[in-house]
């Protein structure tokens, strides 16, 4: 007889990562899902132009991290073409050149959030839309309630982010939650696993469409504070964000193996 299981598993989020033998292992396990992280936003259609980025921080080297190489469509990345960045903004594994702006924006975020071993960023449609809006999401729907005084506002844009000390200001913003909204810019999430960054940038940008869609149709009603709150541990955690990016990932993999190579 199957068992009925809770919407998401509960416990130490540790409890559920993946153990590893060694510290080459956990660095290719990271970047497999880096790679899948970037072929799904292809997918999605989370690309524009030579904008956006995600970063894993290498597991051995703290100070270092995993990104895309500049120029290079998401929907081609493979592991074998991740590159490996220095807390100086230098290239020390792989050939390819890093983007100006995910280094300036990633390094502070890495250097203040010592929990981050993720972050996604993308100028994707409705992300970019609603930061236009200077506001912060609302519990409109279940899934809204993940972020639920759970995510920032970066009240300011100045042009494409290329100074360190501007990278400092939005690492400010993010303070200790899992995502950023980046006024007439996008969205930034975070997580302390690749998977979760990547799902709460999925299911953020998502939020917004959702909003953006309800306040276009009509007034939407809110989720009550009381409920919005208790959804967000149900929904919200590090464990519901790890969880929820399983199956996309298996589905890629299966849908675009040459991913891993």
């Amino acid at each position: 007889m199957a068992t009925i299981e809770t919407e998401m598993p509960v416990g130490q989020f540790s409890d559920y990562l993946p153990k590893f033998a060694t510290v080459e292992e956990e660095r290719l396990h990271r970047k497999q899902r880096l790679a899948a992280g970037f072929r799904l936003f292809g997918k999605f259609g989370f690309d524009e132009g030579v904008a956006g980025h995600i970063t894993a921080r290498d597991p051995e080297h703290l100070d270092q991290f995993w990104v895309n190489p500049f120029g290079m469509s998401f929907k081609q990345i493979r592991v074998s073409d991740l590159i490996r960045v220095d807390r100086n903004g230098q290239v020390v594994e792989g050939t390819a050149s890093v983007n100006a702006a995910a280094f300036a924006i990633h390094s502070q975020v890495h250097e203040a959030r010592p929990d981050v071993v993720a972050a996604a960023h993308s100028h994707s449609l409705h992300g970019k839309a609603w930061s236009s809006l200077g506001r912060l999401l609302d519990p409109l729907t279940q899934d809204a309630c993940a972020f639920y005084e759970d995510h920032s506002l970066f009240d300011d844009y100045t042009g494409v982010v290329l100074d360190l000390e501007e990278g400092k200001r939005i690492a400010h913003a993010v303070g200790d939650h899992k995502a950023v909204i980046l006024r007439n810019h996008g969205l930034l999430t975070v997580g302390r696993s690749v998977d979760e960054a990547v799902w709460w940038f999925i299911t953020m940008e998502r939020t917004c469409q959702a909003q953006l869609l309800a306040e276009a149709a009509g007034t939407p009603v809110l989720i009550s504070p009381e409920a919005a709150e208790h959804t967000r541990t149900q929904v919200g955690s590090h464990v519901a964000g790890w969880f929820s990016f399983s199956p996309l990932y298996a589905s890629i993999v299966r849908e675009q193996p040459d991913l891993l190579e």
